[in-house]
């Protein structure tokens, strides 16, 4: 909802005073019935959109295998083709590479100028990186979020080399918060980016602002032809977008940070309005896409990266310090199941491996590892 303004009234300074907490009062009282009404109270579990569809887990998740390799708040990784996984490291601006158990810097990216939760965010691999070993990645510059993309090149001795960057997209906005950051390549070899309001609320409800929104683009950083909106713009009403997935059958999933209560998880269609700031969660509200999944409490989540992997979605919680499975029945999800509450700290990715294990990237605040789970299924 917007914020409401208090002007204070005219008339000496004790009267002032009295006048001001009065009105204080009652527009903290006011804003907390429309908030609630808007947004729920963040009382209650964490629910699904649908009662039909059942818990639908494969297994009990189960970590195989920690990494203690130093990271220092690990952001996102990627597989490369021979099974190295490459990491972002938010505040550092380092890619890292890890094989065999071992960490092994890449390189440090320029123009990355990390502060609050802007760095070195989002990695997403070219779909053409057999031929053109290209990594795109998503990072705050100076006055904007940005998207680059750099040749990777294999040393041969098991290292590797970062080239200059190439920016393909600018002007995300960027703030000390809600700077999104997921990139992710879709089926149909589009890239698509998660990004935040930056704080600035009329942003997400503008189609033509990059704030609050999941952007569609081409390879080489336009907007994709067909997007609902005639520019970059995929979706809309977003409040900061963590993670992006797609099912079996090429739906797109997204999970999203509420503000106190109702973190999301989103089934997105194109041109959709997912309600921000005007509603969040599953209010039913003309116009506004429910989520599909809520959790009222963000204690218990605040989702970040997101995996599917058959009929199952995997969130990493960060306030919540879990790892949630959520059941998926095609366009309908069922109520989440929490694993290692609390036992690891806070996740924020979730990566399928090429031999089918999962990675967990823990952000405890440095020294971060990974978390190693058997294949689901």
């Amino acid at each position: 909802m917007p914020k409401q303004q208090v002007s204070a009234p005219r008339g000496g300074p004790g009267s002032n005073r009295l006048r001001l907490r009065h009105t204080a009062a009652a527009w903290t009282a006011a804003f907390s019935l429309i908030l609630t009404g808007c947004t729920g109270d963040g009382a209650g579990p964490p629910t699904g959109g649908s009662t039909s569809v059942g818990t639908g887990t494969p297994g009990t998740p189960a970590v195989v295998e920690r990494l203690d390799l130093g990271l220092q708040i690990p952001w996102a990784a990627v597989f490369l083709p021979d099974g190295t996984a490459v990491i972002s490291e938010r505040d550092s601006r380092l890619l890292k590479a890890v094989r065999g158990g071992r960490s092994a810097t890449i390189g440090e990216l320029p123009g990355v100028v990390p502060a609050g939760e802007g760095g070195l965010l989002g990695l997403a691999l070219s779909p053409a990186f057999a031929s053109d070993n290209l990594l795109y990645f998503y990072f705050t510059a100076e006055r904007d979020n940005r998207i680059a993309r750099a040749v990777l090149t294999d040393d041969g001795d098991g290292t590797y080399t970062i080239g200059p960057p190439e920016v393909i997209f600018t002007g995300i906005p960027k703030a000390s918060t809600h700077n999104g950051g997921r990139i992710r390549f879709g089926p149909d070899g589009l890239l698509y980016v998660g990004t935040g309001d930056s704080q600035r609320r009329e942003q997400p409800q503008d189609p033509n602002a990059l704030g609050g929104k999941i952007l569609r683009l081409t390879p080489e950083g336009r907007p994709a032809a067909g997007n609902p909106f005639g520019n970059a713009v995929y979706s809309l009403g977003h409040r900061n977008v963590q993670g992006l997935a797609w099912d079996s059958t090429g739906r797109l999933w997204a999970s999203e940070f509420g503000p106190d209560v109702n973190d999301e998880l989103n089934l997105i269609l194109p041109g959709a309005n997912y309600g921000w700031p005007s509603v969040t969660g599953a209010p039913h509200r003309e116009g506004f896409r429910d989520a599909k999944v809520v959790w009222p409490s963000t204690a218990e989540s605040s989702p970040s990266g997101l995996e599917i992997d058959g009929s199952t979605a995997y969130l990493g919680a960060l306030r919540g310090q879990r790892l949630w499975t959520v059941p998926l029945d095609g366009e309908e999800a069922g109520n989440p199941v929490a694993y290692f509450t609390q036992e690891y700290g806070r996740i924020r990715d979730v990566i399928r491996a090429p031999d089918g294990r999962f990675w967990l990237l823990t952000n405890n605040q440095n020294p971060d590892f990974v978390l190693i789970l058997a294949p689901q299924g």
